[in-house]
């Protein structure tokens, strides 16, 4: 009588499927369009009510500063600045010498803050009703835990 190997009760090893960077590019596409029709009713882009928000929030703050606090570089930094400055939202101010300057918010901008705000809040709203609180959470949770994991390991210039 031979013996009998009983069949393994360990469930398959899960493999990912297709591109994260495709799948996530997806998202962030649908999701954007979803606040940028609701933000865009102030006249702003999302990123220009995200960037007014640091920009309120942190302000005045030097520009390099700035840049740091949003994880981009200078050179983005200052092209996406220049539509709000044009606009009157935001303001240079020279700095403590003659190469430093710091950022802030207009009282004209500190109100489309305030205004493109409750656009976002709708838009965020809409779109914990539509996916569910509990799905929200959850999403926040793993993106956090994905970030603060890449981070650790210095990968976010280049996975390999």
């Amino acid at each position: 009588m031979s013996a009998v190997t009983p069949a393994s009760s360990s469930p398959p090893a899960v493999r990912p499927q297709g591109c994260t960077n495709f799948k996530l590019r997806q998202l962030v596409r649908v999701v954007g369009a979803h606040y940028d029709a609701e933000v865009g009713k102030t006249g702003l882009k999302t990123t220009q009510y995200t960037l007014l928000s640091h920009i309120t929030k942190l302000g005045p703050i030097r520009a390099v500063e700035l840049a740091q606090q949003m994880h981009m570089s200078a050179s983005t930094l200052s092209r996406n600045l220049r539509p709000l400055i044009e606009a009157g939202w935001v303001e240079q101010a020279p700095g403590p010498d003659a190469r430093s300057w710091f950022i802030q918010a207009t009282p004209e901008g500190q109100a489309k803050r305030s205004e493109a705000q409750r656009r976002w809040r709708a838009a965020q709203e809409a779109l914990n009703a539509r996916l569910g609180p509990e799905r929200v959470v959850a999403l926040h949770a793993l993106i956090d835990e994905s970030l603060q994991i890449l981070d650790e390991e210095g990968a976010g210039h280049g996975l390999e």
